[in-house]
Order: structure tokens, then C-alpha cells, then sequence
């Protein structure tokens, strides 16, 4: 590994130069498949360093957090480098602190989150006339709503998520049950018949939970159908298009992928699974990973990527990959694919030590990056979490370890993080989204050991991040209608 050790030193004096640097900061029956161990982290055996890492994330984190309150509460977007905010929509809806309620609570930031909690239960509503992105709000204000009432069990909170469920139901109203792209939330009009693969599928597991908090089945049931509906509407060889238009189920993107467009879609397949233990997403998931497997895979130089191909004949069509794509060695280790999410991590390993961090979208087939944004993204991270959980191999920590160096040099600003323009040239974009506290800074604690009650053996995590315990999901198919 002495490469990474010398292209660190390299990458330092580079973000020295064109980074705007700052000093460092003083089930159900039956029961789920099995699940990969994480006892070294849950055991808090971390070695002393790890230790001191994830002592070093959480001060990170509170101080994120202190500028948000400061320069943005109540609105959705903390801007970094003005100390101002942005709004996803004409009204603000309270995006990043429900989004990020989980990690501050899971890093004992009770002060914090106990603010929110009052916020939420006291202040917020969500009648609003704006059109918002249903994909978008489910992984964020739902999810972040229903992890919130998962820690607290405040009734308050548990009607305000199924206030915001009920304004996202008419997104389903389409002729085959996909959800459209945006719904009113003051009037539930729904628009844009346009969606991809991740859009129109990836709501089991927050209709599912909130089903399960409310005990009404209708939720599940809507986002079960949409799921189903994908589904059946894959090519004979078992892919999936990119882009489908929802009223007519008709593919209007033909491109299949795994990564960005699609990604979690197959995620909430196996973790619904594993949380809720519906058998028939079981027999999804074994085709839709069974077909993945069989046309996908691409091996150059020992290394395993996951290109597009044609949904029809699975022919290799474009070798571009996106920073999102990273997440996938993630869901194999859940899905007991421990050897192919190594080979998988490797690629993006050699991707990180070339560039620093994980540049938007990378062609590996040429070697070169081509669009060098990068957005604190966490998929990376998620998976060396994953593996090390998996593996208890150090080497997973050391790549966070260093990701973390590279994170502090280029992205850190006096009050928080920011993006970059470009990973080749350190230029600062005024931006931080939310999934780095809810998502990036959270699988750092937990790689490093933070964390004795979380883990993957006992939780099941969504794709923003918000861990939900197992053991208090039992025969949910009484409540999810299954």
C-alpha cells in the first residue's frame, strides 16, 4: 500500500496549493438471509487511532452542524462558503435537519437532536404549495421522519411522517402504479411521467416502515406495486432500461446499469427482504441480481467493473461509471457476495488513489475523468464500512482513514465542508449537501469504531443512511399486507 502513503503526501501539497486549506479542527418470519457479522465494530475494540478518528468525525460533525444552526435553520441547504443557505423549493421543508437527525443522535449530539425532535413535532408543516421530488423527499424528510420516530417513539413525529406519506401517495397515481416525478404537496397533483430505474422503485422500505409504525398497510402496498410494476417490465434477458415513462410503461432510456439511475432500486430490494422478510422480494432480487451477474461484469487488469450495456442483449455500451456506482460492493457484502465486493472495491480503490476522491463520472475503459464534481459523496465510504464489517481486514479503515486526510485538506472550510468543481484541480463549489452529515460522516463514525449499538448485524440502513433495528421490525407482513 505504500502507493497510497506516497500519493497522499502528493495530493496535500496540490490541495496546499489550489485548495482554500484550513488548520485541522482542535424480522420476521421467516426469518432474513444472513447478514454479514460487524462484530469488530459493534465489540468497540477499535485500535486507539480508529478511536481517536471517530472522536475526531463527531467533533466535525457538531461543528457542520453548529453552522447550519447558525447560518441556515430552518431552511434546506447550508452554503459553506457564503455562511448562507439555499431552498430546494419556494418554501423551505426542513430538508437537512430531518435528514441528518439520525447521525447526530447515533453520535450521542442529543442537544442537537433533541432541537429538531421539538421542531418537527411543534412547528413544521408540510402543507405547502410546491412541487417536490418524490424520490427525493421519501430517502430524506420520510425516512429521516421515520428514524426520528424509530429513537423517540414521539407520537407527534409519527404523524407528522404519515402527514407527509399520505401528500406523497398521489405520485402512485399513474396507469401502471409508478410513482411520477413530482407531487404537489398541498395539492397532490402529480407531474413528469419521466423517471429512472432508482425513482420508480425505491420505496419499500420507507412505505414499509411507515405501514408498520401506522399499521396500515396502504403504504407498503403502493410502493410493493411500483416495485412489481418495474419489474415485470424488464427485457427477456432480465435488465432494465435506465428511463421508463410511467404512464405508458414504455422504456425511453435503454441503457442498464447498476450505479447512478438505478442504484437503489435493487438496494431496497434485499434490504426490505431483510428487514420486513417478504419472500417474494427475495425471488426478485435473486433474478435481478442473477441477470446483473450474467451480462455486467467487465474484468480489465484484475480489476471488476460494472459497465452500461444494452437491456436487450447486454452488450457493453458505454464504460463510464459514476461516483454513485461505488455503493455496489456494499449490497454485495448484505447479499453474502464477499469475494466479488472485494474485487468490485479494488477498482474503485486504484479510481481513489489516481484522483484523490471519487470523481462524478470516471471512463475507466480510457482512464480518464470525465466530469471531476465531486459532492461528499458518501458510496465509498459505505462500502469500505461494509467490508470491514464484513472481513474485520484493516485495510478498509486505512482507505478511510486516508479519505479522510483528503476530505479535511481540500473540502474543509472555516464553518464546514464544500464541494469541488473538479477533483484535478481543487476548485471549492459552494455547496454541502445533505447526505454528508446524514450519510458521509456517519459511516466514518462507524468504520472507526463510534458506535457499540449500530451495526450491520443489527440494523438495516436505507439509502440515506437511517439505521433501523431489526429486532423491532417482527411479522411485519401482519401490518405490510404480505
Amino acid at each position: 500500500m505504500h502507493h497510497r502513503f506516497q500519493f497522499v503526501s502528493t495530493i496535500l501539497l496540490l490541495c496546499l496549493l489550489s485548495c482554500q486549506t484550513n488548520p485541522a479542527p482542535s424480522p420476521n418470519d421467516p426469518a432474513p438471509a444472513r447478514a454479514p457479522t460487524s462484530s469488530r465494530i459493534l465489540s468497540g475494540t477499535a485500535p486507539p487511532e480508529y478511536a481517536k478518528l471517530a472522536a475526531e468525525v463527531r467533533a466535525e460533525t457538531e461543528r457542520v452542524w453548529a453552522a447550519y444552526e447558525r447560518y441556515a435553520w430552518p431552511h434546506d441547504n447550508l452554503l459553506p462558503l457564503s455562511k448562507s443557505y439555499r431552498d430546494w423549493y419556494a418554501e423551505p421543508i426542513f430538508i437537512s435537519p430531518i435528514d441528518g437527525y439520525s447521525t447526530l443522535k447515533l453520535m450521542g449530539l442529543d442537544e442537537q437532536a433533541n432541537r429538531i425532535e421539538r421542531y418537527v413535532a411543534d412547528s413544521i408543516s408540510f402543507d405547502r404549495d410546491i412541487d417536490v421530488k418524490v424520490f427525493e423527499v421519501n430517502i430524506r424528510v420520510l425516512g429521516g421522519l421515520l428514524a426520528m420516530y424509530a429513537e423517540t417513539k414521539n407520537p407527534a413525529v409519527l404523524a407528522k411522517a404519515a402527514d407527509f406519506g399520505d401528500r406523497m401517495l398521489p405520485a402512485f397515481d399513474s396507469p401502471t402504479g409508478m410513482p411520477y416525478y413530482y407531487v404537489n404537496l398541498k395539492t397532490g397533483k402529480p407531474s413528469g411521467a419521466i423517471v429512472n430505474v432508482a425513482e420508480a422503485g425505491s420505496y419499500l422500505l420507507e412505505l414499509g416502515l411507515l405501514s408498520y409504525y401506522t399499521n396500515d398497510a396502504k403504504y407498503y402496498q403502493t410502493g410493493k406495486r411500483a416495485t412489481l410494476a418495474l419489474n415485470t417490465r424488464r427485457s427477456v434477458i432480465g435488465l432494465f432500461g435506465r428511463d421508463i415513462n410511467v404512464e405508458t410503461g414504455e422504456w425511453t432510456e435503454t441503457n442498464s446499469m447498476v450505479g447512478a439511475y438505478a442504484d437503489s432500486y435493487f438496494e431496497y430490494l434485499y434490504k426490505a427482504y431483510l428487514l420486513f422478510g417478504d419472500p417474494e422480494l427475495k425471488e426478485i432480487w435473486d433474478d435481478n441480481i442473477s441477470a446483473i451477474q450474467n451480462y455486467l461484469p467487465d474484468e480489465q487488469d484484475s480489476l471488476l467493473w460494472y459497465p452500461r450495456v444494452t437491456m436487450e442483449t447486454g452488450e457493453v455500451t458505454q464504460t463510464e461509471i459514476t461516483l454513485w456506482d461505488a455503493y455496489f460492493p456494499a449490497l454485495l457484502v448484505l447479499a453474502d457476495d464477499v469475494d466479488r465486493a472485494k474485487h468490485a472495491f479494488n477498482a474503485w480503490d486504484v479510481v481513489v488513489t489516481k484522483h484523490g476522491m471519487t470523481p462524478m463520472v470516471y471512463n475507466y475503459a480510457a482512464d480518464t475523468v470525465v466530469n471531476g464534481y465531486h459532492q461528499l459523496n458518501p458510496e465509498v465510504i459505505e462500502s469500505a464500512y461494509y467490508l470491514h464489517a464484513a472481513t474485520g481486514d484493516e485495510r478498509y479503515r486505512t482507505f478511510a482513514r486516508d479519505y479522510f486526510t483528503r476530505l479535511k485538506e481540500c473540502c474543509r472550510t472555516e464553518v464546514a465542508f464544500t464541494h469541488l468543481k473538479d477533483v484535478r484541480t481543487g476548485e471549492r463549489d459552494d455547496e454541502m449537501a445533505t447526505f454528508f452529515v446524514a450519510e458521509t460522516l456517519k459511516y466514518f463514525y462507524l468504520l472507526y469504531g463510534g458506535s457499540e449499538t449500530v451495526g450491520l448485524d443489527t440494523h438495516v440502513f436505507t439509502t440515506e443512511a437511517h439505521p433501523f433495528a431489526k429486532k423491532d421490525i417482527i411479522k411485519a407482513g401482519e401490518r405490510l399486507g404480505f
